[in-house]
């Protein structure tokens, strides 16, 4: 690998009660700085500025969806990069915030200023840290989700793999639940998974396994390798790495 973008999902660095998991966030941000100790440049995409906002503001009266979503996100922001910073310092890693809007992927000045923009960043050594600008991305200027952020970003970065940081390994051949299914391990281009995947949100954020597939599916036409594996797996990242083979996970086969 010479480029990865690993994109984190709101399951995985959330707890159940809703707010952020601080200690996860510590172990996957060990495990980057281990990455890129390996010579690996890391473009990190992460959700969570809505949960990291929700346990910090208290509000005392009713918001509506868009309110909610513009209100948290924006409180939220600051405090998950500040967190970023604070963890990743321990490295001595710098860290850079990217906030995007799906506008900045069509052709034209603003993807080119955003691309040098995060080229720049990781010349100079500083890891990218890319959120939906959720405070004016609300209605249909907004992404699918984050998976569908990061598939964009790894095309625009020219990155060789993807991996999506779920809270399952992978795509299974049944229900994920059942004693009986098993991971798919590879998929080959052109293959169809659709009967396997179900149209179901995440419990904390926009995406689900759909939304995964899709840009998984998308990012390997494309040439680009994608993994879906289990962010609350611990040394996920490095096992992936080092111990891929006996590491659970869906790895996409790019096209050549």
């Amino acid at each position: 690998m010479r480029r990865i973008v690993i994109k984190v999902g709101s399951n995985v660095l959330t707890r159940s009660d809703g707010k952020l998991d601080v200690t996860r966030m510590s172990a996957l941000v060990d495990q980057i700085a281990w990455l890129r100790k390996q010579g690996i440049e890391v473009i990190l995409v992460s959700s969570g500025a809505m949960a990291s906002g929700r346990g910090e503001l208290k509000v005392d009266h009713s918001l509506d969806s868009v309110e909610q979503r513009q209100l948290f996100s924006a409180v939220g922001q600051v405090k998950l990069v500040g967190l970023y910073y604070d963890l990743f310092r321990e490295f001595n890693i710098h860290v850079g915030q990217v906030l995007t809007m799906k506008e900045n992927f069509q052709p034209g000045e603003q993807y080119r200023n955003q691309r040098a923009c995060m080229t720049v960043m990781l010349e100079n050594d500083v890891l990218p840290i890319v959120n939906e600008n959720d405070t004016v991305s609300v209605t249909e200027l907004m992404f699918t989700d984050n998976d569908e952020l990061s598939g964009l970003i790894a095309q625009m970065m020219e990155a060789d793999t993807l991996i999506l940081l779920s809270n399952i390994d992978g795509i299974y051949d049944g229900h994920p639940d059942s004693p009986s299914s098993r991971i798919i391990p590879t998929v080959e281009p052109g293959r169809d998974l659709s009967q396997y995947i179900k149209e179901e949100k995440s419990a904390f954020g926009r995406g689900g396994m759909h939304s995964k597939y899709t840009t998984a599916s998308k990012m390997s036409q494309a040439g680009i390798r994608v993994i879906i594996a289990n962010g609350e797996r611990e040394n996920i990242l490095t096992d992936l790495i080092e111990r891929k083979d006996e590491t659970p996970h869906t790895e996409f086969i790019p096209c050549n």
